[in-house]
């Protein structure tokens, strides 16, 4: 598997690429233009000390705090990922899972460190495409085998860190697959949080039983 790490993934979506993609999912061209209206309008400005520089139109990343902003980053790196498609990846029960995406977190699944290889270029060429960067040095490959096995991914001339261990949206995986450790943290974590409760809760003779119950129950 690898985790790839997008440099400044909302930043550097392009706004004249994006445009076309909510049409490939079905998105009328009055809608479209009404959320392109508000891209169109934007502009900004540098500020260095007490001297600030003339508005200048922003061509290039997402609006920041724009309840918008995180669909469209999403069917904008979907449409990437589908296109990027090619190998059989993982199987998973009845099906087979090729790559994990949330935000800008993206995880590339295959059987064979080709195929993963094979993957990643493909990933890689279409992030290019679309104006994104791949960070060679945040990005990760991990084998999920008993044993250490070696597993060299390259984007361009950059070779990729293999690690042992990974937090992936706050779970911690392991190349040997086990979850002991994950599930003594969590275990650690909510023990900690019991034993605030029980301060700050439990010991105050303010507090109605009722009320100390009702903490409880909704923690």
């Amino acid at each position: 598997m690898c985790f790839v790490d997008l440099e400044k993934a909302f930043d550097r979506v392009p706004q004249g690429a994006l445009w076309g993609v909510p049409r490939e999912y079905g998105v009328s061209d009055p809608l479209i233009r009404a959320v392109r209206s508000l891209y169109d309008r934007c502009q900004s400005l540098v500020r260095i000390g007490g001297n600030k520089s003339e508005l200048f139109p922003v061509r290039v990343g997402l609006c920041h705090g724009c309840p918008l902003s995180p669909i469209l980053f999403i069917i904008f790196m979907d449409r990437i990922s589908r296109r990027s498609q090619g190998v059989e990846g993982v199987r998973f029960g009845d099906l087979r899972i090729r790559s994990l995406l949330f935000a800008d977190d993206v995880v590339l699944l295959a059987p064979s460190d080709r195929d993963l290889q094979l993957s990643l270029d493909r990933f890689a060429a279409e992030c290019k495409a679309a104006g994104m960067r791949i960070s060679t040095s945040k990005s990760e490959s991990m084998v999920l085998n008993r044993k250490r096995v070696e597993c060299t991914l390259r984007v361009g001339d950059d070779i990729l860190p293999q690690v042992e261990e990974f937090k992936y949206l706050g779970v911690l995986f392991t190349s040997e697959g086990r979850m002991e450790r994950e599930i003594d943290r969590r275990i650690g974590a909510a023990s900690a949080v019991m034993r605030t409760l029980h301060g700050s809760v439990v010991v105050k003779r303010e507090l109605s039983r009722k009320a100390k119950l009702s903490i409880y129950l909704w923690s």
